[in-house]
């Protein structure tokens, strides 16, 4: 392991961003689209203890939504097109404002796992009286 300082938020934010390891910056944090690599190739980090869930995909959801559905009613109040013209406008904004995004939200929601350090909760076991 290296005995580099734990990274700032800005720093892992940055790094998750940039589709990196959140501990080092340097080695690829994807081997596919959305398929995570086993471990950073530069500094050894084992990417077992990533578990974005559904995260990732519900921010996107909400961002993507926000943005289509609204230009497709400013659209809608002030020019009132045909069907087919909202169907070709907002099937590609819809891909566009999905997919880009997700790779890097993927990767940020990781990195900020990794910098505050979250894990599984646990059950703590107390004395009962």
């Amino acid at each position: 392991m290296l005995n580099n300082p734990a990274p700032t938020l800005g720093q892992s934010a940055m790094r998750g961003l940039a589709c990196k390891c959140p501990r080092c910056g340097e080695g690829k944090l994807y081997q596919g689209f959305l398929t995570l690599r086993p471990g950073c190739e530069a500094c050894g980090l084992d990417y077992g203890f990533i578990d974005a869930g559904d995260g990732p995909a519900v921010f996107i959801i909400m961002i993507a939504g926000f943005i289509v559905v609204g230009s497709a009613l400013i659209v809608e109040v002030k020019y009132q097109p045909p069907f087919w013209v909202h169907a070709v406008l907002w099937g590609p904004l819809i891909l566009l404002t999905t997919l880009v995004p997700l790779r890097s939200m993927k990767a940020l929601l990781i990195a900020l796992q990794f910098h505050h350090k979250a894990a599984e909760g646990r059950l703590v076991e107390r004395d009962r009286p």
